[in-house]
């Protein structure tokens, strides 16, 4: 491991730690843990509860960012380099924003709108969009169905469709935030997921059936 390329990263992954520890002593023994579509409080736990939240999302992903190159049996994630160290770096970042957004709603307990973890989401269906393409073939990121990984072909032209699908819904998904009530973005998003994570799993079967005929 390259210490100094991961110092940056260590330092992403502690923030809502830090910011936790900040506004400790501030917060009361019951706080906010989960809120409605409408951004209403449904759901209290103590306060201690809050320490999963950065351990879940940052430091969880990036420990198994960290450790799935190791052990990808083909090796392929190692040979990605600097654009699997790049998507690394994404989706840490990603998921510290997430951590420290929810931290932050606990403490105001105020979801101040619900739509901006769909904003949040969208961004990140946006970069990965862009990053389809150059995942190569592995039993770990990317769209990981029978038919890709028995054909490099398969593969590749599934994470095209996918790479398209992904960016331009990502796009939807971050204009529908800012423009759409909550309940009509929330229905939108969740029917753009659909589509965008089904599409090119039947798009690899087809695609696999073809090549194999």
């Amino acid at each position: 491991m390259n210490l100094k390329r991961e110092i940056p990263l260590f330092a992403i992954v502690l923030l809502p730690f830090a910011y936790l520890a900040i506004i400790w002593n501030q917060l009361p023994d019951r706080v906010p843990i989960h809120w409605n579509i409408k951004g209403e409080i449904d759901r209290y736990a103590d306060k201690a509860d809050l320490l999963w939240i950065p351990i879940l999302l940052p430091l969880l992903t990036y420990i198994i960012l960290l450790v799935v190159p190791k052990i990808d049996p083909k090796n392929k994630l190692s040979k990605m380099g600097k654009k699997f160290q790049n998507l690394k770096f994404v989706l840490t970042i990603f998921m510290s924003a997430l951590a420290l957004f929810i931290i932050y709603s606990a403490e105001v307990r105020s979801l101040t709108n619900p739509s901006y973890v769909l904003l949040l989401i969208g961004i990140l269906y946006i970069i990965l969009g862009n990053y389809f393409q150059t995942i190569r073939a592995n039993y770990f990121i990317g769209i990981r169905t029978p038919w890709t990984l028995e054909n490099e072909t398969v593969w590749k032209k599934t994470h095209q469709i996918a790479g398209v699908m992904w960016f331009v819904g990502g796009i939807i998904v971050v204009i529908s935030s800012l423009v759409l009530e909550n309940q009509i973005n929330l229905t939108l998003f969740l029917i753009i997921t659909g589509i965008i994570t089904t599409v090119p799993i039947i798009y690899s079967y087809f695609k696999f059936q073809h090549l194999k005929n």
